[in-house]
């Protein structure tokens, strides 16, 4: 790690979170703290979690973001009215607005009273909303709602002093280039690799494909459970985690279950992932524009794993095709299962899998993470 440096303090600030976004603030903690101080603001933080043990933390309150479309919203805007009290209150000089890029009002309130507003998106959350609205609301009105989040996060963007991104194509897909002078590229979290390397040589690995994470709508597992059918003789496709669509697909496949063609693990705790991902020769993610780079494939890449993904945000910087891993271009099952089958058949995998877990090593090592951080932090210095 490199020697510290006097920095400003960091004032973080998250939307209410729920379990699947714990290990992303709570990374991005292990970055902060290695430079400087930092005081998390956040709602909804189970009080079993792991962030509580070596952080300071201000709790906006014990609520999700809420049931319901007009509970959301109410929530939305009287936690926005609790953090610019909470801003007012504080001495830090950096106000970090982690994945909470549409909050305007303390992102107007803090650059008001003079704070450095630094926003960093986890991915697109206007499209996200729409995926969940268009489930429990007529789909024009998803769309008025979600053009409401987009204008919010938009004078949100323009109001900031700064921007980070995970990658530079996660800024193509968020259409951050017009924020350019204030744009830093490169602010990608990290990966422990003392955790996540190969149990498992890669050569001496069953032929698996697999998927890690919720099994839900937006994750495609839908289309993916269709491909685990078509997949041929000899080839097992693994859902490894929970979701709303889980007893729904087991029921659907019980067929290939009994004949072993497909399995279920069920939830699986994050300190037993890296073993999961080893027994894969190849991991598939057909997952929406909505994540800025999934955690899972860093993770995967980590221990030798191969990656299907679709290039969307900032997964084309990590996962670059026919290199480090494959990129998905088909959406259509048949197609994704063809793939699936030409490069388990491949004569280069061993290749690809060492590309992988040394750009991981190389790039996205904690050490690496810091740096760019601090490098960061230092033009905010006053």
């Amino acid at each position: 790690m490199s020697e510290d440096i006097e920095t400003e303090d960091v004032l973080l600030i998250t939307h209410p979170l729920a379990p699947a976004s714990e290990a992303h603030v709570a990374a991005l903690l292990d970055i902060l703290t290695a430079i400087t101080s930092v005081t998390l603001v956040t709602a909804n933080l189970g009080s079993d979690s792991s962030i509580r043990d070596d952080n300071d933390i201000i709790e906006l309150s014990q609520q999700g973001v809420g049931d319901s479309i007009f509970i959301a919203a109410f929530r939305f805007v009287t936690n926005q009215f609790r953090m610019c009290r909470i801003i007012w209150t504080r001495e830090e000089t950096i106000v970090l607005f982690y994945g909470s890029t549409s909050y305007l009002l303390p992102i107007a309130f803090a650059r008001l009273i003079g704070k450095t507003v630094v926003l960093e998106p986890r991915g697109n959350v206007p499209l996200t909303l729409r995926l969940h609205w268009e489930q429990r609301i007529p789909a024009p009105f998803a769309r008025g709602l979600t053009g409401v989040v987009w204008l919010l996060e938009q004078m949100g963007y323009w109001l900031s002093d700064a921007i980070i991104t995970y990658t530079p194509s996660m800024a193509d897909e968020l259409g951050l280039g017009r924020f350019e002078e204030k744009l830093y590229l490169n602010g990608a979290r990290y990966i422990d690799t003392d955790q996540f390397y190969p149990r498992v040589p890669f050569e001496e690995r069953e032929t698996v494909i697999g998927f890690l994470g919720r099994l839900d709508e937006e994750k495609n597992v839908r289309m993916l459970a269709d491909v685990a059918r078509k997949l041929p003789e000899g080839m097992t496709f693994r859902f490894i985690g929970d979701g709303e669509l889980r007893e729904e697909l087991e029921r659907e496949l019980a067929e290939e279950r009994a004949t072993g063609q497909v399995e279920f693990t069920g939830w699986v705790d994050h300190v037993d992932v890296p073993e999961e991902l080893s027994k894969l020769r190849l991991l598939v993610l057909p997952s929406e524009p909505t994540e800025g780079l999934p955690t899972v494939i860093l993770e995967s890449m980590a221990c030798g794993t191969i990656v299907l993904a679709t290039p969307v945000s900032g997964v084309p910087d990590v996962v670059r095709d026919s290199e480090t891993g494959y990129l998905l271009t088909e959406s259509e099952s048949t197609r994704v299962a063809d793939r699936i089958i030409e490069i388990v058949r491949a004569s280069n995998l061993v290749r690809i899998s060492e590309n992988g877990q040394r750009l991981i090593t190389q790039e996205f090592s904690f050490e690496g993470a810091v740096d760019r951080y601090r490098k960061i932090l230092r033009d905010f210095e006053r």
